[in-house]
């Protein structure tokens, strides 16, 4: 097998590397791996199983002699200098057509560049996003390609073959120029940064507020992914709550730190929204929030110096009535998350020229990747009827399930501001529905005030005009 000409390259077999190069086995496309790790790049040849037209290297000129031209091979090494630094080593290797694609969270700003510095040697460089953690990648992610749309043609048979499937549609397309793939994948994880919060945010009121037990909270969260609610994320939270702790017997998240980590994706969604000028705030909230848990030693100091003794609720009756409204308030404040980011991409794709077809970006989350959900469908068939709709609150469909249930997150959130509870995403979610339908901001004020102190100028609402008043 080692004369054989491979269809596609991976370089990094760890875990991620692995498992989509042995998916890409399994679809009968000849793979070869590179590590300079002896054992992962032995590893992979008896992982695959006999007959897969599988083989791993060490040697980096073996590894770019065995791969058809034009070369088709993905890096899936750590983002940052690591990936600049496997370029560098494949470069003089490579040949004017070949394609490299980053499959890693690479910064999109890295990847433009390296677009760039690619380009000028006549080699094409691929951004692409992948969601859906270890077993995605082994049994069809989620993937988020942007680059050149013709060298892309080169790469959709496997990568269609290897993606999720959702009605047989592979949640894999062509999205745009440059880095439209690592910044599509990037506003994905903001989103998931987002509705993560809000489901610790509800776990949080029902626990403490509602005063549901371990087992109430995890029937809850499972019965919630029977309905409009379905999705991954909602998913996992149920498994996770039935979850028992060998070493204490207890469910084991109540022996997990509360001290959240974070990769940085987040705060880059974040920090490029307000570059953009775009109101991401349930999306900045979940990003906040993981910053304010690390403060664990003040938290606990202030929980002793501010007391709040939450009472919760004993009545069964009265529980079941706020667990639903719960329930809809999580949907609202879902739907206003995706909305956000879903905006954040709609200017951002004219910021920097992608071209993206937001259709095709529900479409591809729909399977496979960690916020895949079932109001997607929903988000597509919008954008599907209107592909230059400004934002899916706009849509006959959605703004009806969000005027539905805006009663049941002011409820929510009446409930938990009385007992003490944060729950700033699900406030951020519907300060950001009250603010995009208000049709006269109170910032007129603001644009007086900066008027007063700076003769910064301002607009009037019955005249053309750029106004400045001495105002003292």
């Amino acid at each position: 097998m080692n004369d054989l000409q491979y269809e596609f390259g991976m370089v990094g077999l760890g875990v991620m590397g692995r498992n989509l190069m042995l998916n890409i086995a399994d679809h009968g496309f000849s793979v070869i791996g590179l590590d300079l790790d002896p054992e992962k790049s032995a590893a992979v040849e008896t992982e695959a199983g006999a007959g897969k037209p599988v083989r791993g290297t060490t040697s980096m000129e073996d590894f770019v002699q065995s791969l058809r031209t034009p070369r088709a091979l993905m890096l899936l090494v750590p983002a940052g200098k690591p990936v600049d630094a496997a370029i560098a080593s494949l470069l003089p290797l490579l040949e004017p057509g070949d394609i490299v694609i980053d499959g890693g969270n690479s910064y999109f700003p890295d990847t433009d560049r390296r677009v760039v510095e690619l380009e000028q040697k006549g080699i094409h460089f691929f951004g692409m996003g992948i969601s859906g953690g270890e077993k995605g990648a082994r049994f069809g992610p989620s993937m988020m390609p942007g680059g050149n749309r013709h060298a892309y043609e080169r790469l959709r048979p496997v990568f269609e073959a290897v993606a999720a499937k959702v009605n047989g549609e592979p949640c894999v397309t062509f999205l745009g120029n440059g880095s439209a793939g690592n910044y599509v994948k990037m506003v994905h994880n903001g989103i998931e940064y987002g509705v993560m919060q809000l489901l610790a945010e509800a776990y949080d009121a029902l626990k403490r507020g509602v005063g549901l037990d371990d087992d109430a909270l995890q029937a809850v969260f499972q019965s919630w992914n029977q309905t409009e609610l379905q999705s991954f994320l909602v998913e996992i939270t149920g498994e996770i709550l039935k979850y028992t702790d060998e070493q204490t017997g207890q469910r084991l998240v109540n022996v997990i730190s509360d001290v959240a980590r974070s990769k940085g994706t987040g705060k880059w969604t974040s920090q490029n929204a307000m570059d953009l000028q775009v109101p991401v705030p349930s999306i900045d909230m979940a990003v906040l929030m993981r910053d304010l848990s690390k403060y664990k030693e003040e938290r606990v100091a202030a929980s002793k110096a501010l007391p709040n003794n939450i009472t919760p609720s004993g009545d069964s009756a009265e529980q079941k009535q706020l667990t639903e409204q719960v329930r809809n308030a999580f949907y609202f404040a879902m739907l206003a998350t995706y909305a956000q980011g879903l905006a954040q991409l709609k200017v951002a794709s004219e910021a920097y020229n992608y071209e993206l077809q937001l259709a095709e970006v529900a479409k591809i989350w729909r399977g496979g990747c960690i916020i895949r959900a079932a109001c997607l469908t929903n988000i597509r068939a919008a954008y599907e009827k209107e592909p230059a709709l400004a934002n899916i609150l706009l849509d006959p469909k959605i703004g009806s399930d969000l005027m539905e249930r805006q009663q049941d997150i002011r409820a929510t959130l009446k409930f938990a501001i009385d007992r003490g509870i944060a729950m700033p995403a699900f406030m951020a979610s519907l300060a950001y529905f009250d603010g995009y339908r208000t049709e006269s901001l109170p910032t007129n004020l603001i644009q007086a005030q900066r008027d007063y102190f700076g003769a910064h100028t301002y607009e009037r609402i019955d005249m053309p005009g750029i106004f400045h008043t001495q105002w003292s």
